[in-house]
């Protein structure tokens, strides 16, 4: 990267932080779609503090997800994770890295729209599934057929996803790329919005 790019790009950051001013950039999206590792990236490039939702989820449950959903159930799962989400929109400052099922939940998705500036990472069946096939540690796909069960994920959570201010593709490029491309669609999104009477 020559000097003049990492210029543009800590300036473009720094527009960012400002246009933000405290507000809490939460990022949405699939298992698998990069929320963790482009929210460590943004979050450097802002400035800010990197919250993994499902971390926090884990250290005030003091079990894991599978655990949870195992002996307590979904519905306990994503009230759990809607107290926590709520807790955490308090803080200033933040990138909030999202569970895939948050944001589909009607009161955490109008808190996250009432508190913060929402990100939605989306990324396409094959770019998930070969992400998520890696690790298994995914509740949701436990099942005969994971493929089929993203998939039909997918279909119900993307026009949920899509109510999210701003919507990024994430692709396999390095994460850096992406992270870039979030700050570049906020920019415009915070400038639209300011520009409108």
């Amino acid at each position: 990267m020559s000097r003049t790019e990492g210029g543009s790009r800590q300036g473009r950051a720094r527009a960012l932080a400002s246009k933000l001013a405290g507000k809490p950039l939460v990022l949405v999206g699939m298992m698998g779609a990069g929320k963790t590792t482009v929210g460590r990236r943004l979050a450097s490039r802002l400035g800010r503090q990197f919250i993994d939702s499902d971390e926090e989820i884990e250290r005030a449950a003091q079990m894991s997800i599978p655990e949870i959903f195992e002996q307590r159930g979904e519905a306990e799962f994503r009230a759990g994770e809607m107290r926590v989400i709520m807790r955490l929109l308090k803080e200033r400052d933040i990138v909030l890295a999202t569970g895939g099922g948050a944001f589909v939940n009607p009161e955490t998705r109008a808190l996250v729209k009432a508190e913060a500036v929402s990100v939605w990472l989306k990324a396409d069946l094959d770019v998930l599934f070969e992400r998520v096939s890696r690790r298994s540690n995914r509740p949701l796909l436990k099942t005969a057929d994971p493929r089929a069960t993203l998939e039909k994920l997918i279909a119900d959570r993307y026009p949920i996803y899509g109510e999210a201010d701003v919507t990024v593709m994430s692709r396999d490029v390095p994460q850096d790329n992406v992270a870039g491309d979030v700050v570049g669609a906020l920019l415009h999104h915070l400038k639209t919005n300011q520009d409108k009477p």
